[in-house]
């Protein structure tokens, strides 16, 4: 345990951090887990839907930091891939 005031101030801080960017994280996971749903049920439509609110997500999960570009690109081709395969 941390003894100096300023070193417990940051362990405060990244505790406050790491729970957001899982919150951030999970939002994500599920945004992408509803896309996949849609293309398993072979709805298209549904599945197009589901890739805009996704990708809407997880824009704004690399606006705040939580993933870097390449990540974000890679998330969001993957799944217009697999939307483009129905």
């Amino acid at each position: 345990m941390a003894n100096i005031k300023s070193a417990k101030k940051r362990i405060k801080v990244i505790n406050k951090k790491t729970l957001r960017n899982k919150m951030i994280k999970s939002q994500v996971k599920t945004a992408t887990k509803k896309v996949l749903a849609a293309i398993n049920a072979g709805d298209k439509d549904a599945a197009a839907a589901a890739y805009k609110a996704a990708a809407s997500v997880i824009d704004s999960a690399y606006s705040k930091g939580v993933y870097h570009q390449n990540t974000v690109a890679r998330k969001k081709s993957s799944l217009a891939k697999l939307i483009n395969k129905i």
